[in-house]
């Protein structure tokens, strides 16, 4: 950690944990009987799907998609690119999208695009955050774990230049 980087914490694990159970909760009521297949957004997602599957008593199958758009910036470039695309077929299956965050919704509008032309049975995003201030894509969200204030936050799988990722809470970040 620079020692510039303050960090508030915001969301403790302890929150984080009980919010996870309760989506996982409502995603057996949803998909009860189906196979669904989960799709985490690297890297940010990896700790939350991977927490929410472990709650899951629905049998899931789980691919990754790699985008870039922040690189090392605090603030999304608006330029959404594939770096490694999921390997799963998708046409008529049911697919869950994993998020970390939703901030201006950009990213949310590429997969929803992208994922469209491979003819899924049904799509539907799971966030464990959505920052109120910054949707500028009105796309309907289901499954939300936490909405946010517009403030930059790191932890439990959320990065600033690929530090803090491995913290148990979520945190303010300021510098």
């Amino acid at each position: 950690m620079k020692s510039e980087d303050k960090l508030k914490l915001f969301i403790d694990s302890i929150s984080i944990k009980k919010r996870v159970r309760e989506i996982a909760e409502r995603l057996d009521k949803d998909y009860k009987g189906k196979n669904p297949l989960f799709i985490g957004i690297l890297n940010g997602s990896f700790i939350f799907l991977s927490d929410l599957v472990r709650q899951l008593k629905t049998g899931v199958r789980i691919d990754f998609l790699s985008l870039a758009s922040y690189g090392q910036n605090k603030i999304s470039s608006g330029n959404v690119k594939i770096m490694n695309d999921f390997k799963c077929e998708l046409e008529g299956k049911d697919v869950v999208v994993v998020e970390d965050i939703i901030d201006s919704g950009n990213s949310i509008k590429f997969i929803k695009e992208h994922i469209e032309k491979f003819n899924p049975r049904s799509l539907e995003f799971v966030t464990l955050l959505l920052k109120k201030t910054k949707e500028n894509y009105k796309l309907k969200i289901k499954y939300i774990g936490f909405k946010i204030p517009d403030k930059f936050i790191v932890g439990y799988g959320l990065d600033y230049a690929e530090k803090y990722r491995n913290l148990k809470s979520i945190y303010f970040l300021k510098n």
